[in-house]
């Protein structure tokens, strides 16, 4: 049976999935200009509910159980991910990574038979996800989120497009990292308990998440068509293409961006030491300041608050072992998918797969069907998945009351998941 603590925890758990879905509510009250305006305005930072309720449960353990008891608890939470989230939204984030990434996406449009445009959006919500599975998950949503921001966000209006891309950019990004065995963090969780190298995740996971991302862009792609090419929204709507500098402005100098490069590479090389991350992004923002006519503003802020949210994930998330494990371990491995899928919609992916390798005697299949289902789960909302905070933060101003509906949000990450699930519920071949 659950203790006292852990029951409080599941409920605020609760209480914070339940805020998630209310910020647009909180967003309007904040725009009143109100007396409280202020709080309403933080209550509605989705970036900040769990962050704001993890404090409330680590207040209520300090008076239920003693200082030392919440001390401790927080003593024994691992906070590498939200702190190499945070430092790698910032390098990721420069100027200089974003024009070499520009330059590729570019390359890669003038290859494809099709008008500039398109393929420019294509390239966006294909490869650079696809990515992720070698520079990391949260490094390829930063990236395509200032590419989607700069090149297609800024327009005021076409909600509707802004809608269906967050939901197909938070899908692909989920399934795109799983080529490799480092870059997702639900894979990495288990690939060690589980034996999975980046030779079983290609041959597995990979070539169903490269189908599925390509397919899922393609549609997309050919349904906002039209705006694409009509002036509407990107580039003839007087926006820059994506990965484009913007004007009147001396190109980065390529020293300037391999020395980027050489620090991004550095942040995902050493991303199980923070002590070691950290004083590279330390040295990072150094030389950037000591360059700075060849930056914009660094995502700082923007990191800490997702950094914020994720460290709340942490915090709640380390008390929810007690119904959870029990659950994922009574399913039969078809019922497994379809539950971790939903599940990871409500909680994050990574302590969804996590938990799981804990259930001993566990078979392969089943293994597989917990996994597939995490990823396949992770762009339902902005909690299933770890980058999915980043890309939220980055892209929310542009939505109306810059504020991201998690019921639209849902709805528009729908049928990407079902094509997701429709290739990993191919059959194995063994």
């Amino acid at each position: 049976m659950p203790d006292n603590i852990e029951l409080l925890a599941t409920v605020l758990f609760a209480v914070a999935v339940i805020h998630t879905f209310s910020v647009p509510v909180f967003a309007r009250l904040a725009h009143r200009n109100g007396p409280h305006a202020g709080i309403w305005h933080l209550l509605s930072e989705v970036e900040a509910v769990f962050g704001v309720w993890a404090f409330v449960l680590i207040v209520c353990m300090a008076l239920l159980s003693g200082s030392g008891a919440a001390i401790e608890y927080m003593d024994t939470r691992n906070f590498t991910e939200p702190l190499f989230v945070f430092a790698i939204m910032v390098v990721a984030a420069s100027r200089p990574i974003l024009e070499l990434v520009g330059m590729g996406v570019r390359a890669l449009a003038r290859i494809l038979p099709m008008r500039r445009e398109v393929a420019t959006f294509f390239v966006v919500m294909s490869v650079v996800p696809l990515g992720g599975s070698f520079i990391t998950e949260p490094a390829a949503m930063t990236l395509a989120a200032i590419l989607l921001r700069d090149g297609y966000f800024r327009m005021a209006g076409h909600t509707r497009f802004k809608y269906l891309t967050l939901g197909v950019l938070f899908v692909n990004i989920s399934i795109g990292g799983v080529l490799t065995a480092y870059a997702a963090p639900p894979v990495l969780m288990v690939a060690s308990t589980f034996g999975w190298d980046t030779a079983y995740m290609a041959t597995h996971f990979g070539w169903r998440a490269v189908v599925a991302v390509f397919v899922n862009a393609s549609v997309l792609t050919w349904v906002c068509r039209g705006a694409l090419t009509d002036g509407s929204i990107g580039t003839g709507g007087g926006v820059h293409a994506a990965g484009e500098s913007q004007p009147k402005r001396d190109p980065v100098p390529p020293l300037v961006i391999a020395i980027h490069l050489l620090f991004l590479v550095g942040v995902v090389l050493t991303a199980h030491h923070p002590a070691v991350f950290l004083g590279m992004l330390m040295m990072f923002i150094g030389f950037a300041h000591a360059y700075a006519r060849h930056q914009d503003r660094l995502l700082i802020r923007e990191g800490l608050m997702v950094g914020f949210f994720l460290a709340g994930l942490v915090i709640l998330g380390g008390l929810q072992k007690w119904w959870l494990q029990d659950l994922l371990g009574g399913l039969e491995p078809m019922v497994l998918f379809w539950g971790a899928t939903a599940l990871t919609a409500v909680t994050d992916n990574a302590a969804l797969t996590y938990l799981g390798s804990l259930v001993e005697g566990s078979s392969e299949l089943w293994r597989y069907m917990l996994v597939a289902g995490a990823v396949t789960g992770g762009g339902l909302t902005v909690i299933a998945n770890a980058p999915n905070p980043a890309g939220f933060a980055i892209l929310r101003p542009f939505f109306p009351d810059q504020s991201i509906s998690a019921g639209r949000l849902l709805m528009a990450a729908l049928v990407p998941t079902l094509v997701a699930a429709g290739m990993f519920l191919l059959p194995l071949g063994r």
